[in-house]
């Protein structure tokens, strides 16, 4: 007899459905799976095996053959076990297969035949739905991710007898119902820490208020112990909301890398990771023979925060550059190629030096004549022109530590943030892709920040001065305009053009020379 059931295999964040067919004849005594395999799907049979005798039913000994097209595409992991486990149990006509069609069914299974969670429910849900499948059967962890699609219904189960018993008696078990909008609206803005934590350091309050305002990428350069990790945490707190479309694109994306806690539904804020500097390229940018989405992608609609920039190695550090300007990254094998996406804030962090001292305000450099140089120069000059804020941040004076008044909340800066984000989603409304001013085009650029005649010899006279390059002179107009946004003033300002020439600390020869 033959029998179909139906799952789902995730490539990069989108779904495809299968189709898993089981015929079980009366000669032979063969167990065979077909339609590229891995060896996780090739291993089930053992555990499905244990599975199916342990819960009082028989494991059919006879031929077996369990085809799973299309087979061009590689099954990869365990989520096979439940939809297969169903198929060899109604194959064998030892329960009615009649509901079995109406349902996409994964899940792995534990030798006592308890369902385990699986990953990449959310693009399994979606897929379901865009095929017409009534329902979706997934481990009980996963139920409530899953159910954040609408229009289709969703059983958590935990173990295999509750998935026999639902199809033969659907009664049995309740659909999982998430109110998706009501619970995103009500945890959007609960963060444990706030700007107002932070004692002193204007200017660089300042300088992250224009990074988030425009969605710049920043760096953060000063002496150890200044507050470049404890400011770099802040950001997120100051960034506007996610949207709804934009937390569900979040949410798929940890999904499919396992990185969602047990029974969670919708990521409700802008992700912050912030890798160690010992991160191999592979897991930064994402890959494997299976490919995963790497750190800037589980960073999309967020911050990725690197610590110590020049402590990553060379390659980790360059491969960032094309996906930094694309804001996706195409991971290409063999047998598939995969497009996770990739817009995200970059905010870095480094010492001046190796010792951390270098124009500190009161102690004295260690380092040895040139090794400045060198250590700066881990940072290659391509990646460095991509970040449009070079920000020092200098030791706080213990006046300002030993002051109890609070600093200036996050709500108030984001106030500020959402009006000229508000003003720029305004200005772009008719470019596709384009939602603040760090996303500009070249062309774009023109249109939008135009200078006058006092604003062209300041930027001309600091791109001689400091041998800027391109790059960098495209980054300093971005800057000026979101400065000049968060003003709410049309015009680029010679005071908003100066104060994104003034966050270009790096490129600055006075820098070197204190």
């Amino acid at each position: 007899m033959i029998v179909k059931t139906y799952g789902s295999a995730v490539q990069g964040v989108e779904a495809i459905s299968i189709v898993i067919e089981v015929n079980v004849a009366p000669k032979g005594t063969q167990f065979y799976i077909v339609g590229l395999p891995d060896s996780a799907v090739k291993e089930s049979e053992r555990r499905i095996e244990s599975a199916i005798l342990n819960i009082g039913f028989k494991f059919p000994r006879f031929r077996t053959v369990v085809n799973m097209a299309p087979a061009n595409i590689r099954k990869a992991g365990s989520a096979y076990d439940l939809p297969i486990a169903l198929g060899l149990i109604a194959a064998s006509e030892q329960i009615n297969a009649d509901l079995l069609s109406q349902f996409t069914i994964m899940g792995e299974l534990s030798l006592d035949g308890t369902v385990l969670p699986i990953c990449g429910a959310l693009p399994i849900a979606i897929q379901a739905r865009k095929e017409g499948f009534k329902g979706l059967i997934v481990p009980a962890q996963n139920a409530r991710e899953a159910a954040m699609v609408n229009n289709l219904e969703v059983y958590g189960v935990t173990h295999l007898r509750e998935v026999i018993a639902f199809l033969q008696a659907p009664d049995t078990l309740e659909p999982v119902t998430v109110d998706t909008r009501a619970e995103f609206a009500n945890a959007q803005q609960q963060f444990d820490i706030d700007f107002s934590d932070v004692k002193g350091q204007y200017t660089i309050k300042r300088a992250l208020e224009v990074a988030a305002a425009g969605g710049h990428n920043a760096l953060l350069i000063g002496p150890p112990g200044a507050g470049k990790t404890m400011l770099a945490r802040r950001l997120c707190t100051i960034l506007p909301p996610l949207s709804l479309q934009e937390a569900l694109e979040t949410t798929k994306i940890h999904s499919v890398a396992g990185k969602l806690p047990a029974d969670a539904s919708l990521i409700t804020q802008r992700p912050f990771r912030s890798p160690h500097h010992t991160i191999s390229h592979t897991a930064l940018i994402g890959g494997g023979s299976i490919p995963q989405p790497g750190e800037i992608s589980l960073a999309h609609n967020g911050v990725l925060f690197l610590d110590e920039l020049p402590e990553f190695s060379r390659q980790a550090l360059e491969v960032m550059r094309q996906p930094m300007e694309e804001r996706r990254v195409g991971i290409s094998r063999a047998r598939l190629s995969v497009e996770f996406p990739a817009s995200f804030m970059l905010v870095t962090s480094m010492n001046p030096c190796p010792c951390g001292f270098f124009n500190h305000p009161e102690k004295a450099c260690t380092c040895a004549p040139g090794s400045v140089q060198r250590y700066l120069n881990k940072v290659s000059g391509p990646l460095m022109d991509r970040i449009d804020l070079h920000i020092e941040v200098t030791p706080v004076p213990v006046q300002s530590l030993l002051d109890h008044s609070d600093g200036e909340s996050s709500a108030i800066i984001r106030e500020r943030v959402l009006m000229a984000r508000e003003i720029q989603s305004s200005r772009f409304r008719a470019y596709k892709g384009i939602y603040s001013n760090a996303q500009m085009t070249s062309s774009l650029l023109r249109k939008v920040c135009r200078l006058d005649k006092e604003g062209e010899d300041l930027l001309k006279t600091a791109m001689q001065k400091l041998k800027l390059s391109a790059r960098a002179y495209d980054r300093i107009l971005k800057v000026s305009r979101t400065a000049a946004d968060l003003e709410a003033s049309e015009q680029i300002k010679i005071e908003h053009l100066a104060e994104a020439i003034h966050c270009r600390s790096l490129d600055r020869q006075d820098w070197w020379d204190k």
